[in-house]
């Protein structure tokens, strides 16, 4: 038998085997919504069919089963997020047709140790500082097509790339703005008429986190590379005409997105976005005086498989709350109350952080910080800190790359393969979760008081 129809085959009996046991305790709606979302991370993961073909799977699977409506299921490829994407892919194709990556490459190896580990270390560290001020999605787009030039090694790509999306996700928590799930918190708080954590105070609190996870991602993806040589690139050449021009539309484009955060009520009663402006800069590619980008040659470097995969995760948010599955969950949580804090915290860790696997991490905190709110309000626990955790562990998850924009980032290029994403990032999530869960616990519960 053809291994693809193997692969295919063997999606369809562990959907069709969760949907059995789901309808046991669930409606026959959700149940269908577990055998579908079991389906789609199955060929995500074993590549029984094309990335992009399963990401629109939920199109069609949806409104046949009942799950969704056809108009409730497509609008979620649309999502603005996506856009914000699409102007970063087009900003990344131009630095590497201008070559501009070899100039910025050349510059911050002048800093780092020129090895493998130390371009591993060094690139994990860049990408998560400059994702605590600039979002995640955007510094991973701008640093992948420099990680891709360091070596013509598989195995080195592979980890470079790996570093700078685990290193955009872990430092994105350390400023309120470096995520969206960040932002989404304060926003609930805000609504909740809950006491805002102070920026300072956030800055405080997730430091020791993202430092512990910085040195883990670091440590780990070095294994098997103390023999590994690593060549520095040769010295570049000056800037020319075109580079100097994208260079000039990310400096004013890291300007704009900088100041996004403190003017942001008054930016976006103007109608604009940080998807808005990304993608503003990216089209602003084609037109004079840049004519960087020609649509008939560039088009095709445009990763739609990832713009269709995020699609796919937000019409599972979508579904979630539509099917009432997210009720069930929160009734799960509630059931569970009479646990300690620290066990229950544990299982909020545990049950976010596998679940923003399967959807997007914006999606899905959007949908669970208020039902944990509820929760917490019906058992007394403390909101602030549950819905910490919960904000902390959408954006640390690993493995699959519906799960955050830097993992979906990654695989856009092409030298990551799912099974690898997902061997590394279930030990990374691991270690996220018990850390997350002691540093809240023995750490922020005092801060929080």
């Amino acid at each position: 038998m053809n291994k693809d129809v193997t692969k295919i085959l063997l999606a369809m009996g562990i959907g069709l085997l969760l949907y059995a046991l789901s309808v046991l305790v669930l409606s026959q709606t959700q149940a269908a919504l577990v055998g579908v979302v079991a389906l789609l991370v199955v060929l995500w993961t074993n590549e029984g069919l094309p990335l992009g073909v399963v990401s629109l799977l939920p199109i069609i699977l949806f409104p046949a089963l009942h799950i969704l409506p056809t108009k409730a299921t497509t609008v979620n490829y649309a999502h603005p997020i996506i856009y914000l994407f699409l102007g970063g892919f087009l900003l990344a194709i131009a630095v590497e047709k201008s070559g501009l990556h070899l100039w910025i490459a050349h510059k911050m190896l002048r800093i780092f140790p020129a090895s493998a580990r130390g371009v591993i270390v060094s690139l994990a560290v860049t990408s998560g500082v400059m994702s605590s001020i600039l979002s995640n999605t955007t510094t991973a787009l701008l640093l992948i097509t420099i990680a891709l030039f360091l070596s013509e090694d598989p195995r080195l790509k592979m980890r470079f790339v790996l570093a700078i999306a685990y290193g955009a996700s872990v430092g994105g928590i350390m400023t309120p703005i470096g995520t969206p799930p960040n932002l989404i918190l304060l926003g609930v708080m805000e609504e909740q008429g809950m006491a805002m954590i102070p920026f300072v105070q956030w800055m405080w609190m997730v430091a020791p986190l993202a430092l512990v996870m910085l040195a883990v991602i670091s440590l780990v993806l070095s294994i098997g590379l103390k023999d590994v040589e690593f060549q520095r690139p040769a010295e570049g050449k000056p800037l020319n005409g075109d580079q100097k021009k994208v260079l000039g539309v990310l400096v004013g484009l890291i300007g704009l997105l900088l100041v996004n955060a403190p003017i942001r009520p008054w930016w976006e009663g103007l109608g604009f976005s940080e998807p808005l402006i990304l993608l503003s800069a990216g089209l602003l590619l084609f037109a004079p005086p840049f004519h960087l980008l020609v649509w008939q040659e560039d088009k095709a470097k445009v990763p739609y498989r990832i713009m269709f995969l995020f699609g796919a995760g937000f019409a599972i948010a979508k579904a979630f709350s539509h099917t009432g599955l997210a009720n069930e969950i929160a009734n799960f949580l509630v059931s569970y109350s009479h646990l300690t804090p620290l066990y229950l915290l544990a299982l909020v860790a545990v049950l976010i952080t596998f679940t923003t696997e399967i959807t997007s991490n914006t999606a899905l905190i959007s949908i669970m910080l208020p039902v944990i709110y509820a929760v917490t309000q019906q058992t007394g626990l403390d909101a602030t800190l549950f819905m910490m955790v919960a904000t902390i562990c959408a954006s640390y998850a690993f493995m699959l790359p519906i799960a955050t924009p830097p993992n979906a980032i990654a695989m856009s290029s092409g030298v990551v393969s799912i099974r690898t994403m997902a061997l590394y990032g279930v030990f990374f999530n691991l270690v996220g979760i018990m850390m997350i869960v002691l540093i809240a616990m023995f750490y922020w519960k005092p801060v929080l008081g």
